[in-house]
């Protein structure tokens, strides 16, 4: 049955019932969110789903709860927060309403879990504490959204609500984009893949746009590949390729002679008409056609396998 509410905790709001709301909006855009405490909100019944507050854990009634006493815990051990559960239970249909393919939701469903759901509900049952972060600690997610809630002064009876409504629009902008990535990261893997058989033993891999590629790059075990090429707007790209997730290493450096070069003075140090930019660092360069980033590569190519 299609709920005419939305229930969860009056009071502070936390990044778990904030991104819970998300996804039930949009499934429910008809539901009117219902912040309470009181017995007679928290309380299952047929025009509702309770999320983050009373005492119970149970889908079948749709109450979302993870504060009691054999609070449900995932296979592994670790526990749910509310936003857990509600993407347990409403995950999937979620991403179907955001337009993921049938075929991918079940990956993304996953992925999500591990990469931005898990870490809301650790931190939210003082399993994980946003301290490791450093000096990045207040800048995380959940300590961001919670500055939205009022001073401790303020008199405005509707503040509170206030505050949690701007939360949950924020948390839908991340939330949403961090979805949308992910289902694009799904798409650009089979157009890499492609051009991965596409280029054979090329130590050049040429993509039809800019697009993640190291993921497909990796699963595909294309460990000759150095550069990759693109068009970008009017440009082309020259790219390097990370040797390992975390990190700065490459696979192979741009030439160091290129470095920081622009337009006339870059032409002249690479010998190659049209080109138009390298960076600093080295990782990407530009050209104004395609043939001169190709021209381009096969140079940083040559350069690094004399370097070997």
């Amino acid at each position: 049955m299609t709920p005419d509410y939305l229930v969860t905790h009056s009071g502070g709001f936390h990044a778990d019932e904030v991104m819970s709301s998300v996804i039930l909006t949009r499934l429910f855009p008809q539901a009117q969110i219902m912040r309470s405490r009181a017995p007679e909100w928290i309380t299952p019944a047929l025009d509702r789903i309770i999320y983050d507050v009373g005492g119970a854990y149970d889908a079948d009634t749709r109450i979302f709860d993870h504060h009691q006493r054999g609070a449900p815990l995932r296979e592994d051990g670790q526990p749910f927060s509310s936003f857990g559960l509600i993407w347990k239970h409403f995950g999937h249909a979620y991403l179907a309403a955001f337009g993921v393919p049938a075929a991918d939701i079940d990956t993304v469903h996953a992925s999500f879990d591990t990469s931005f759901v898990l870490p809301i509900d650790l931190v939210d049952n003082g399993a994980l504490s946003p301290s490791i972060a450093g000096p990045l600690a207040g800048l995380t997610l959940p300590a961001l959204l919670e500055t939205l809630k009022p001073v401790f002064d303020e008199a405005d009876p509707q503040a509170e609500r206030r505050g949690f409504d701007t939360a949950v629009s924020i948390a839908r902008s991340f939330l949403e984009a961090r979805i949308a990535r992910s289902a694009a990261k799904l798409r650009a893997e089979g157009l890499v893949h492609k051009a991965i058989v596409d280029a054979g033993n090329s130590r050049v891999l040429e993509l039809p746009m800019g697009m993640p590629f190291r993921p497909a790059v990796i699963k595909a075990g294309a460990d000759h590949l150095l550069f990759v090429v693109h068009p970008r707007d009017n440009d082309w790209c020259l790219t390097t390729i990370r040797a390992a997730d975390e990190g700065f290493e490459v696979r192979a450096d741009l030439p160091a002679a290129w470095a920081g070069l622009t337009n006339a003075d870059l032409e002249a140090a690479s010998g190659v008409a049209g080109a138009s930019f390298c960076h600093n660092g080295r990782f990407i360069a530009a050209a104004r056609t395609r043939e001169a980033v190709l021209a381009m590569a096969s140079l940083a190519v040559n350069a690094a396998e004399l370097a070997v």
